[in-house]
């Protein structure tokens, strides 16, 4: 059995002790350091070997078998499970310690979301305008609006009738809880900006009724974008601000006039 490198440099002394020691040994199943069928030494060795609790094990352990990377044998023992064609998808647990990391993320959910309201556009809107409502009722009340925001989107998402973005996009909810918190949290405190997120979400909405994929796809992709500007002008990142294209968005001029 080949064990986990326990040198007082691996100590694991960071926040989400159980995402960097679930990240440390999946590095070394990847790289073979640890190959199908080798045992894992005992959560109370791992335990002491990376300076964590032994709940911080089982939570890591936990991750890796739901990614099967691992497999538990009666007895407690657990074994690399052998290698699969294909693997689970998963991002390194270090994109969510900084907002540069987080904005990295919306990156990825602004090209998706873009396609995904473009293919929404022949879908029943219903569910989305009431998940709208139900943000904006948020805001009205002093809310975040985080989980609102989150369900939007995701109602979008199911809009296209295409189980595999129900799926992605289920994925990468866990990493962008964080970026919304952030973003709603810096739209919070101006007023403009609340006032433009509202007219941003619906446009999106509106194009998609307007079964217009290619306007809703522009909302979608702009939406982002803006909250990704807000971000700097708040304060919260650095970086030059994107060139918007709301000044050549005749529906979000249209609206934010009204």
């Amino acid at each position: 059995m080949k064990p986990a490198a326990q040198s007082p440099s691996n100590l694991l002394i960071a926040d989400r002790l159980s995402d960097r020691l679930a990240a440390l040994l999946s590095g070394q199943i990847t790289s073979r350091f640890l190959r199908a069928g080798d045992r894992l030494p005992t959560e109370q060795q791992l335990a002491l070997g990376h300076g964590v609790s032994r709940t911080v094990v089982r939570e890591a352990m936990h991750q890796l078998e739901s990614r099967r990377l691992v497999r538990a044998r009666q007895g407690g023992d657990v074994f690399i499970a052998p290698s699969m064609l294909n693997s689970l998808l998963v991002f390194d647990p270090h994109v969510l310690e900084s907002v540069q990391s987080v904005v990295q993320v919306v990156e990825v959910r602004r090209v998706l979301e873009g396609e995904i309201s473009a293919l929404a556009a022949k879908a029943q809107i219903a569910t989305m305008r009431r998940a709208m409502k139900s943000l904006d009722n948020a805001s009205r009340d002093g809310k975040d609006g985080g989980a609102e925001d989150m369900s939007l989107h995701r109602a979008i998402g199911e809009g296209v009738g295409n189980p595999q973005f129900r799926l992605l996009l289920g994925f990468l909810e866990q990493y962008l809880l964080e970026g919304m918190r952030i973003t709603r949290g810096n739209e919070a405190r101006r007023q403009d900006f609340m006032n433009a997120v509202r007219l941003e979400h619906r446009a999106i909405v509106d194009a998609i009724a307007a079964h217009d994929p290619v306007l809703a796809r522009r909302c979608a992709t702009e939406h982002l974008v803006r909250g990704e500007q807000r971000l700097v002008e708040g304060g919260v990142i650095s970086g030059l601000k994107r060139k918007s294209s709301a000044k050549r968005n005749p529906v979000i001029q249209q609206k934010s006039k009204a």
